[in-house]
Formats: structure tokens, sequence, C-alpha cells
């Protein structure tokens, strides 16, 4: 499951200078997004059946056989076509045949598009990481979708104005990209143990810094062993919402503050955050291998009873057997989920990238020669766009099937089973909110609690890197050294002649007047 808020920072006046950025650079294209004024379920334009909410009689039923139409992918668990509901609900909707391969392995998927793309055996749609989707498109093979987003209205408006330009490439659209998940971290603290110790739950983050304190050195299991500690989490991670409360992202992110782009390693505030960061950890009461943590580690942490605070993400906490699991280890243990701590730069869980896409599908230039293939394309596109047709159909199945509206609210029947495969279709997303709360009813509220924070928006998902930056050594090395920061390992002093060895040994100069290039272009900043 996976994605997907600086968090509502001059959010009004800026968004519309974004949305007037975008647009102007469309027009500037000969690529207006036609039918605005009209909105994308425009039933009057009929020549373009694609523009409607639903397939229009001439693409519903058309005369002749049923277009053959492949997509390739990475995922799993795809039925057979016999057994395939979604397959068969979208071929009768659309007179299509669609032939949907999967590859479970991304490198497996990635070796065989390449293959197939050398050879010029395109797939009519298929599925690209934002490099593929630059290379391919710089070396003429994707279709530039930009003056056919008349055709695609419905998903343009299903999808959103920041997903298109996930997909664009020197201006121009190469791709659509599914529309954004929403985030799922939050911190979760043990209850129990702020009762055992009469502590209230945290508001600030020198609340959190003294809770922490006192599960490491107060004995809040009750086992008379110092055998407890107050933080955990994914490496640097764990410290998303400390870092917030300062107002800055994480390190390497880049957000609009004070209407201006800025990266958070230039970000005066920074070094604050690094400060208190590192008393936390000098105090004993961050996990002694935060840093080394990988996968689940920090989870069976939490569940063992090892730590009182984790940041982590609801599923991972709050699914069946995860409960399960903490119930046997100690059923008294009550693990709450807490609002971002403040702090002297805000109330922000972390950052989220509103520039990164669960995915990218593209089609290739040759099918410009075919117009009736690339018209149902576009149907496709739309009618799983569709929040009042297609769109449910890929979420949750067959109506009355496989889910049952109450309230105008989807529920999940027992033969939900049957469509679990539904996600593989979701070629330009779902409304996240809506899908995650009809698929886990249980962890509804967490859900909502996680979707709630407010976070710093990173840019960093509309950035590529530009020719002789390697991002791999750059992370590397800020990663070493603000290790060496949070550990007094290296004084916060010469946190400016770390910036300098970054700007040019690691070309990171060069990278950030690209990105400010980028960013600027697309309308962020001043």
């Amino acid at each position: 499951m996976q994605t997907y808020s600086i968090a509502r920072v001059l959010k009004g006046d800026m968004k519309m200078r974004k949305i007037f950025s975008f647009m102007l650079t469309v027009s500037l294209l000969g690529a207006l997004l036609a039918g605005c004024s009209g909105g994308a379920g425009n039933k009057n334009v009929g020549n373009t059946p694609s523009n409607t909410a639903e397939p229009s009689s001439e693409t519903a039923q058309p005369s002749g056989k049923p277009v053959k139409l492949e997509i390739i992918e990475s995922g799993n668990n795809l039925p057979s076509p016999d057994k395939d509901i979604i397959k068969q609900e979208l071929d009768k909707a659309l007179n299509i045949d669609l032939n949907l391969t999967v590859y479970p392995s991304a490198d497996d998927y990635g070796n065989q598009l390449n293959v197939r793309m050398a050879s010029g055996n395109f797939p009519d749609l298929f599925m690209v990481d934002r490099q593929q989707l630059i290379q391919f498109s710089k070396q003429g093979l994707l279709l530039d979708l930009t003056p056919y987003m008349d055709k695609l209205q419905q998903t343009v408006s299903f999808i959103g104005e920041d997903s298109v330009k996930k997909g664009m490439v020197d201006g121009k659209v190469y791709a659509i990209s599914k529309s954004p998940q929403i985030p799922y971290n939050t911190f979760w603290i043990r209850k129990d143990w702020l009762d055992k110790l009469q502590l209230s739950v945290p508001t600030t983050v020198e609340q959190l810094a003294a809770v922490a304190e006192a599960f490491t050195k107060e004995d809040p299991d009750g086992n008379g062993k110092p055998d407890t500690f107050g933080l955990t989490g994914g490496k640097l991670g764990a410290f998303s919402p400390v870092f917030g409360a300062f107002g800055v992202g994480m390190p390497g992110n880049f957000y609009v503050k004070d209407g201006a782009v800025v990266n958070a390693m230039y970000d005066p505030a920074m070094k604050e955050a690094l400060a208190f960061i590192g008393q936390m950890i000098a105090s004993g009461s961050v996990d002694p291998e935060l840093l080394a943590n990988s996968g689940l580690q920090h989870q069976e942490k939490a569940i063992k009873g090892q730590a009182g605070i984790v940041y982590i993400d609801w599923p991972n906490i709050t699914k069946e057997q995860f409960v399960e699991q903490i119930k046997t280890v100690n059923p008294n243990a009550e693990w709450v989920q807490i609002a971002a701590p403040s702090g002297a730069g805000g109330q922000y869980d972390g950052s989220w990238d509103i520039g990164a896409t669960p995915a990218r599908f593209a089609v290739p230039k040759a099918l410009e020669k075919d117009p009736e293939k690339l018209q149902r394309i576009f149907d496709l596109l739309n009618y799983i766009s569709n929040p009042d047709g297609g769109s449910m159909l890929v979420q949750f199945g067959v109506k009355d099937t496989h889910f049952t509206l109450d309230n105008g609210k989807p529920k999940m029947t027992d033969k939900a089973g049957e469509v679990g495969h539904s996600w593989l279709y979701q070629f330009t997303g779902r409304p996240e909110m809506e899908y995650l709360q009809a698929k886990f009813a249980l962890q509804s509220d967490a859900i909502a609690f996680a979707n709630d924070q407010p976070r710093i928006e990173a840019l960093n998902g509309f950035i590529d890197n530009p020719e002789g930056f390697n991002p791999v050594d750059a992370n590397r090395y800020i990663e070493e050294e603000i290790a060496k920061f949070i550990y007094n390992k290296r004084p916060l002093s010469e946190y400016d002649a770390f910036i300098k060895t970054l700007e040019t040994s690691m070309n990171y100069k060069a990278y950030l007047d690209s990105a400010n290039e980028q960013l600027k272009a697309l309308g962020y900043g001043s």
C-alpha cells in the first residue's frame, strides 16, 4: 500500500499561481485543456465520446469487432481471463479485448519493456518510471499527449493538475500519472505507559522529548529492568514530525516557504532541528539502533514492548494480525495515535512529496497511426476515471455483487475476494480515502487521522536530476554527515563546511540550480 501536506503554507494564493502557470505553459504549446468551461462531463461533444462521464452509445455499442488492447505493468495475482471479472466488465463496457500482462519483479518488467521498446514491439499502454519516461520521450518513442488533452478531460479531472505535471518532459505530457496517494505515518504512543507514569499525551516537541526520556528511565512497564527506551522508527524518518515542528522538511527536500522555493539543507532552521534531535539522542531516550533499523524492525520493537513511541504507518500497527501480536505480548498494551507535536516552526507531521506518483502510463508514438485503437485507449482511461462508473469497478468490483452502497459509501461483500486484483486495472489511480476506508473499515479512524495531519509539501518528485549529478553519492554523504551531527561526532559549527563540500565535491550546486529552474517553470516559488 501503498503515496503520496510546505503543508498549507500560503496554500490559497500559491495554488492559484500554480494553476495559472500550468495552464499558461500548456497554452503556449497550443494544447489548451479544451472544455474547461463545460466541465469534464460535457456530453455535447458528439465526436469525442471519451469526454462523457460514461462511455457514449458510440463507444459502448460500436459496430464491428472488439478492439484489442495490450497493456503491461508490474504486479501480481492477476487471474486468468476466464476468471477475471474486471477484464470482462471493461471489455463489455468499451467493446475491447483487453490483454493485461503483469510482471511480479520490477527488474523483470524493466528488462521486458526495454527489449520491446528497442525492437519496436510496442504495447498499447505501459507503465514507466521517471527515468524511462525521460529516456523514451527523448528517443521519440512516446506519443506526445499534449494535443490530445481535450480527449482526456475526464482523466485530467480525476487525477488532478499536479498529476498532469508528473507526466511532463520539457513542457509536454508524455504519460498519465495516477492520482495521488495519502500519507500513512504518524506518531503512536503507549497510552498505558503514560498512565503508569502519570504523564499526558505530548503536544510539543519539548514534551515529546520529556516523555521519551521518562519512558527510558522510569520503568514504564514495571518489570524493574532498564529495558525500555522512548522513541523508535525507521532511521532518520523517526524524527519527521520533529523536523516539522521546526518548519523544516526532511534533509534534501524542496518546498515553498515564505513564497520561495527552499531546500531543507539551506533552511536556517535545519541546524536548530538537528541540535534538538541531538539532545534527544544524548539523553539516551532514542532507540540505540535507530539508524540501523531496516524493514519493520522498529515495528517489532514496539510490539515487543521495547519502545513507547514509534513513527509508523497505520497498517503496521492497526491491522488485525498486529493488534493480536501486541495483545499476546501484553494484554494491557494500548497504542494510540497522536498529533504531530508543535514547535518554533509550526506543527507538521513531516514532509509529503506531492510530486511523487504511484505509477505513470505512457502510449507509444506508433499508435498515432491507429486512431481507432488510440481513441479506445482514451476511452479506457476516461472510463476508469469516472467516479460514477468505471472507477468504482476497478476499485471494488461489480456493484451489488462485490460491493454495495450504504448512504452512498461502498461496503464490501463476502464476494469481494473475487476482485482482489482490481488494483491492477487502476491505471489512473483511485480516490484514496474512499478506497481505503471501504477496504479497511476497521482502520477507518486511523486512516483519516493520518491523512488529516498537516505536512510540509515536498516537491522533489517534480525534479529531474541534471547531467553530472549523482544522487546516490550525494544522498549517502548527506546521511553520513547528518548522523555525525546528531550523534555528536561532528560539531554543528561545521555545518557550513559540510554544505560547501556537498556543493563542490557532490555537484549539489548544479542540482540546486536545476531544481529551482524546473520548479519555477511549474509555477512553484516567486
